[in-house]
């Protein structure tokens, strides 16, 4: 953690922000490393990992099997309270704020320089979401 700087009381806009990146360079790392490499498959691969289904999906698994810590649901909490004034594209209000909040936790863990929890969470998100979709081609 950078010195002088308290992270956790950062709003959880701000958390988002620099979370939403964060995921996103996660995902990416992953289908590359899994042998995607062309451009129009890998963004709409990257993109079924990253929408804000994707993510509010992912919470809500999350919380069912107790896998945060209450300083984590905290910031999730944040993340998810937060007023925004974007309106989301393709979610309905809750949705989207559920993905807000995921992203405000990916930024907190990732600022606060809990690297090793971060990738323990965001390696399971992926297999999940993976899972998930290897799931829905089945039925």
């Amino acid at each position: 953690m950078t010195a002088g700087k308290d992270f956790r009381q950062l709003n959880g806009l701000t958390l988002a922000y620099i979370g939403d990146a964060v995921y996103e360079v996660f995902v990416r790392d992953y289908l590359i490393r899994s042998g995607q490499t062309r451009p129009n498959v890998l963004h709409k691969k990257a993109t079924s990992y990253v929408s804000a289904k994707a993510q509010h999906y992912l919470m809500q698994e999350l919380l069912a099997n107790d896998w945060l810590t209450e300083e984590e649901a905290a910031m999730y909490r944040r993340g998810r309270n937060a007023k925004s004034h974007t309106i989301a594209k393709n979610a309905d209000v809750a949705t989207y704020r559920s993905s807000t909040g995921f992203e405000a936790l990916v930024g907190y863990l990732h600022l606060t320089d809990q690297e090793e929890r971060l990738s323990e969470l965001m390696q399971w998100c992926i297999t999940q979401i993976g899972e998930k979709q290897h799931d829905e081609r089945i039925t």
